[in-house]
């Protein structure tokens, strides 16, 4: 794909000049427009300064100073929005880091896929069930997962409602982590019910145990607490798909004389709507978040290095995100040739693994799942590449939760294809469960410190 140039004029609005893809069709535009003119009147969801931080932490994550965890489920759903879920899933997250920072010796930035990710992207339009043909279900923000008329029709109040749900998450997680509940010193308070069941418990104890005996000595010797271990900061990411719903809470910031999303920290672009002429990088051009973009076996050099020049054509540190999707079985094929380009454009980019989505398949039975195995083959192969690239992948990218789903197979359990339909929650995607979660943790830092 050739690169396609683009005017210096930017507006909140302009990507409405181009081709927008993924976007769902309203029945009443009336109403749809008091939905989003609504929704950009209401307080932002995060604040520039917020964003200004997370930005500087993936500029030292470029330098290969820090590395970036971001995970979370597939789609959130507004039933999800509860205080309970929403703490498991930080203490899995939390959980996560702390293998990591033992293992890598440095700071992680810890990104959740939440407060937010309410819209997923789907292969066709439509859905068919017994004859039946309606709307495939686009997420929570757009329209119903029930198999009805009704249901599958696309709502504005949606938008409404989903901000609201996406401020209730991230108002929660601020203050379970003012309140210490993110303290490194005590991670035994974040363990799970069923920590005790899993093989990978006495190893994550002493993990844990470590890191609390080095603060603590550290403290004492120094008579000066260690600030970030204390309160381990959170920020929020989604796809920015629902390019509405993302230009009501786009807002300038005078004092920076600049655009930010303020609905999210990192917003991402997917594969399916990284069109260089696109609607997407169009609107994502112009906002001074960090920003994420899915790349795949799919896209040549032309195409990575046009997104790399629009997205970031000043070369600002911290402010471009590559996340690679390849598929365990195309990583050493492709994934050299794109780190080379971009690598031509001079342009800084933090690369991250993205091993869920190229490893998809179905069952035997029809059953969406992921195996663990080809996972981490995708994860070891990655590492191999960026090492022998002289490139450094300082990130990596996960649908995950907190809960004890059973929706890929593979992990220290040895989930089998029999065993999905004990606990298959996800209306779109599979995670991995907690213990999966925590292997593959464990695995990466082990594969980082070999990198």
């Amino acid at each position: 794909m050739n690169a396609v140039p683009h005017s210096p004029e930017w507006s909140p609005s302009s990507w409405t000049s181009r081709p927008a893809q993924q976007q769902p069709s309203y029945r009443d535009p009336v109403a749809l427009k008091h939905a989003v003119d609504s929704l950009g009147r209401l307080p932002p969801i995060v604040v520039s300064w917020e964003v200004e931080a997370l930005r500087q932490q993936i500029a030292e994550a470029q330098r290969g100073e820090r590395f970036l965890l971001q995970g979370g489920d597939c789609a959130e759903s507004f039933a999800d929005c509860d205080s309970g879920q929403i703490a498991r899933k930080l203490k899995i997250l939390l959980q996560m880091s702390l293998v990591l920072l033992h293992g890598m010796k440095k700071p992680v930035i810890r990104v959740g896929r939440f407060a937010g990710q309410y819209a997923k992207p789907r292969s066709t339009d439509t859905e068919t069930r017994d004859g039946v043909t309606l709307p495939c279900y686009r997420g929570d923000l757009v329209n119903r997962p029930g198999f009805t008329a009704a249901e599958r029709e696309p709502d504005p109040e949606l938008l409404l409602r989903g901000y609201e749900r996406a401020a209730l998450t991230l108002n929660f997680v601020r203050a379970l982590v003012d309140g210490g509940f993110a303290d490194l010193h005590h991670p035994e308070y974040w363990d799970l019910g069923f920590m005790k069941h899993s093989p990978l418990a006495d190893q994550f104890r002493q993990i844990a145990a470590s890191i609390a005996d080095s603060l603590d000595f550290f403290e004492a010797m120094s008579g000066s607490q260690v600030h970030e271990a204390s309160r381990a900061p959170f920020y929020a990411s989604h796809e920015a798909l629902h390019l509405l719903y993302e230009q009501a809470q786009t807002r300038f910031i005078p004092r920076s004389e600049r655009w930010y999303n303020l609905s999210t920290h990192l917003p991402w672009i997917g594969m399916r709507t990284a069109d260089l002429g696109g609607a997407h990088v169009e609107y994502c051009r112009g906002i001074s978040n960090p920003v994420g973009v899915k790349v795949g076996p799919s896209m040549d050099a032309a195409w990575v290095q046009g997104l790399a020049h629009t997205l970031n054509p000043h070369k600002e540190a911290g402010r471009l995100v590559l996340i690679h999707r390849m598929g365990a079985k195309n990583v050493e094929a492709k994934l050299p040739g794109l780190i080379e380009s971009v690598r031509a454009t001079g342009v800084p980019v933090l690369w991250v693994c993205d091993p869920m989505h190229g490893n998809t398949e179905s069952t035997a039975a029809g059953v969406k799942t992921r195996r663990f195995e080809n996972i981490l083959a995708e994860l070891e192969a990655a590492f191999r590449v960026h090492r022998a690239m002289g490139s450094y992948l300082g990130g990596v990218h996960f649908e995950l939760t907190g809960e004890e789903v059973t929706e890929c197979t593979g992990g220290a359990r040895g989930l089998a294809d029999a065993d999905l339909a004990k606990d298959y929650r996800s209306q779109v995607d599979p995670r991995l469960n907690y213990e999966q979660s925590l292997e593959l943790a464990m695995r990466i830092s082990t594969l980082a410190r070999s990198a």
